[in-house]
């Protein structure tokens, strides 16, 4: 009896650590993205009424790139598996599927903000996962 209570206790426990642990990664994970949104408005100059019809673009722009990142890892496969060589993974037709998704997104995002902010967009990105390496490496080392 006294085993058997020991053996719940200590599922228990690692239940819960596990869950803390997930539950802190996807914290960091907003919190960065919290960033990422507040460094793009900054950057592109987005006014409170821009903001509100660029974010729900941004958000499913941000989806459709990471399944594609997913998938390119061979952590998912992508819906339509045809498109990329019979389902395996060919790495330049995901980067090629990565252009037309950014193109159609740029159009998507001119008509809120503007050609030019649109295709601003993409540099500003990438400043901004450039930004976050660099805060990532200057981090003490535990």
């Amino acid at each position: 009896m006294m085993l058997r209570f020991k053996q719940i206790l200590i599922t228990l426990c690692f239940l819960f650590l596990f869950q803390f642990a997930s539950f802190s990664q996807q914290r960091n994970f907003e919190v960065i993205e919290n960033k990422k949104i507040a460094y793009i408005t900054k950057e592109l100059q987005l006014t409170p009424a821009e903001s509100q019809k660029f974010f729900p673009i941004y958000n499913q722009y941000n989806r459709e790139i990471w399944d594609l990142k997913r998938a390119k890892r061979g952590i998912e496969v992508p819906k339509n598996a045809n498109s990329f060589n019979g389902g395996k993974r060919d790495v330049i037709a995901f980067d090629a599927k990565e252009v037309d998704v950014k193109k159609i997104y740029r159009s998507k995002f001119a008509l809120v903000i503007g050609q030019s902010r649109a295709s601003q967009f993409f540099q500003v990105e990438e400043d901004f996962i450039n930004m976050l390496a660099k805060e990532y490496k200057s981090r003490p080392k535990r």
